[in-house]
């Protein structure tokens, strides 16, 4: 293996552990210190968007506000943080608010499966029998993880369903919309545009300035990691892989974040996984390690 491959894979898992490490940093807050969805989605938007706005400020300079001068782009921007950066990170948190971080991650990661299936029926073609069979692959590995093998009845809440599937759909519409602006800037600097005009938004709403919760030293701790190492460096990393490896083969990697969650969950939260619950989870990877192959 080159020198250049390895390290673009490691960058990219060690993104991808980092995003799945994030959401269990997030369980704490949301489920033992009674913090609520919208103060940490708006919390962590603000603070990584500054973040990564600031490293790519120091490496482009000017270049910072260049997508604001025309108002089509400027306009697709502003779609895109409230739209997309909102709807990806506000259900994502209050699915884990609802359920578990571990269950959240797998569900949101349906999005790939998501994203082909509109790109075909947008594009007039028919999805192929490879995709249709991941769906379905993909449409049961959920039915195993929500009811555990036990059909009929729902081992999570309906409202946890809703909102895990409802962050699938949001993190496909994050990675359909801003494909033009993305196509002409840097990833980065829409990105960190992206969450700090997104945290922006839902500041009115989330109370920003009077946190909800009880807050100590693991708390602000759990937050500092969402911010710095679960949004930014994670993401700085990630798009730092692509560099020296595809962007598909980066995309291959990203599967560790679901399983990073799972094992986090079990490690720090001393929670447990039947069989069904795994079978389920196996069948979504499989899912998405399918339809990312082809091509």
């Amino acid at each position: 293996m080159k020198a250049g491959r390895g390290r673009g894979i490691a960058l990219a898992l060690a993104g991808s552990v980092l995003w799945g490490a994030s959401g269990i940093a997030g369980q704490i807050l949301l489920q033992d210190r009674g913090v609520t969805p919208e103060w940490l989605s708006a919390a962590r938007m603000i603070g990584a968007g500054l973040l990564l706005l600031l490293m790519d400020g120091a490496q482009h300079g000017r270049e910072l506000f260049a997508v604001w001068r025309e108002r089509r782009t400027a306009a697709m921007l502003v779609c895109f943080a409230v739209l997309g950066m909102v709807g990806v990170q506000y259900t994502y948190f209050a699915a884990i608010a609802l359920s578990n971080a571990a269950t959240a991650t797998i569900l949101q990661y349906m999005m790939p499966i998501l994203v082909i299936l509109w790109t075909a029926f947008s594009e007039g073609c028919r999805p192929s029998g490879r995709v249709l069979a991941a769906l379905v692959l993909a449409v049961g590995g959920t039915a195993l993880m929500v009811t555990r093998g036990e059909w009929g009845t729902l081992a999570i809440s309906p409202a946890a369903l809703f909102w895990g599937l409802l962050s699938a759909a949001g993190a496909a519409f994050y990675i359909i919309q801003p494909r033009p602006l993305l196509a002409r800037w840097r990833s980065s600097l829409i990105v960190g545009w992206g969450m700090l005009l997104g945290g922006l938004f839902l500041s009115p709403l989330a109370g920003l300035f009077t946190p909800p919760g009880q807050w100590d030293g693991t708390a602000y701790g759990a937050l500092a990691f969402v911010i710095v190492f679960g949004t930014a460096a994670a993401f700085w990393l990630y798009i730092s892989s692509v560099e020296y490896i595809e962007p598909g083969e980066a995309s291959l990697l990203n599967s560790m974040e679901p399983l990073s969650s799972l094992l986090f969950s079990a490690v720090f939260l001393g929670m447990t996984f039947g069989a069904a619950e795994l079978a389920g989870a196996a069948a979504i990877l499989a899912a998405v390690l399918s339809v990312s192959r082809q091509g």
